[in-house]
Order: structure tokens, then sequence, then C-alpha cells
């Protein structure tokens, strides 16, 4: 009877450690889904047709799903692996990793996501810009040569060799010429 105790502490210590894990993997993916309904509603705020909206709030649905479907996998096999069946830790992180890249695909197909995405590309290209002329009036006042400069000296110099090779050109004919009448 000794010998069974050692065994069965040894296994409510095992499912307790079991358990404790669960609940971390659960308790990181809710504050996973609370950053990502918080980093969703962000970037919704200025979506302001109702089909864009609808569609966002769609996307949010779908990647919600895939949320609950993942959490409902990870009690299913944390059920196998109390009632005895080997589960491999790299599937509970599968299951995560899957459903991650499932919801953020069902928000990012969405127009809303899409208008988001290219308002904020847009900013950034106009902010680049002007920091571009910035850089360039900045440079110019300071008597460096800027960028448009240094391209408009390039095109100079090519403009060159394109002349350089059609004197050649006429003068190697001039020459052959020449050569011909001796």
């Amino acid at each position: 009877m000794t010998d069974s105790q050692p065994q069965t502490q040894n296994w409510n210590a095992l499912v307790e450690q079991w358990n404790e894990q669960f609940l971390d993997a659960l308790e990181d993916n809710m504050e996973a889904q609370a950053q990502f309904v918080e980093s969703w509603s962000d970037a919704v705020e200025d979506v302001s047709e109702d089909g864009e909206m609808t569609d966002g709030v769609d996307g949010y649905a779908r990647a919600y799903d895939a949320w609950m479907n993942a959490s409902k996998q990870m009690v299913e096999r944390m059920n196998d692996v109390v009632e005895g069946e080997d589960v491999e830790l790299d599937e509970f992180r599968d299951i995560w990793l899957n459903t991650a890249n499932e919801a953020f695909k069902e928000v990012m197909s969405t127009t809303a996501f899409a208008k988001v995405t290219g308002e904020s590309v847009g900013d950034v290209l106009e902010a680049q810009q002007q920091a571009d002329e910035a850089a360039e009036t900045t440079l110019r006042t300071l008597g460096f040569p800027t960028e448009s400069d240094v391209v408009e000296v390039g095109d100079r110099l090519v403009e060159l060799e394109r002349r350089q090779h059609a004197v050649e050109r006429k003068l190697d004919h001039v020459l052959d010429h020449l050569e011909g009448d001796k």
C-alpha cells in the first residue's frame, strides 16, 4: 500500500502541473484575445461606411470563433491527457499557432482592414515624402548636393557618354573611309 501512495502523489502532482499549465495557457489565450480585440477596435474606429463596418465585425466574429474552437480543442486534448492519452506538448502549441494564423487571416481579409491598412500606408508615404523634401531643402541650404542633384549629374553623364559613343562611331566611319581611299 505504501508503494502505491507515492505513485498516487506523483500522479496528483503531475495532474496538478498539467492543470496549472492549462490554466496559464488559457489565461494567455484570453490576454491575446483581449489584445486582439483592442487592436481591432482601434483599427476599425475610423471605418465609416456600414458595409465596411459589417465586414469588419463579421471578420472579427470569424476570428473569435476560431479562438473559441481552439479553446475547445485545448480542453478536449487536456481531457485526453487526464484520461491517460499521451499528448505531445507541441500539439498544444500548434493549436494556438494555427488558430492565430486563421484568426488573423479572417481579420486581414476584410475590406475594413484593407481600408485602414491602405490609409496607414498612405499616411506613412506622405510623411516620408515630407521628410525627404525637408532633408533636400536643408541640404540645398547648406550647399550640399541633394539626391536630385546627383541624379541630374548622373543623367548628364549618361547623355555625354551616349554622345561620345556617337562621335566615336562617326570618327571610325571617317577613318575607315580615309583608309579605303589609300
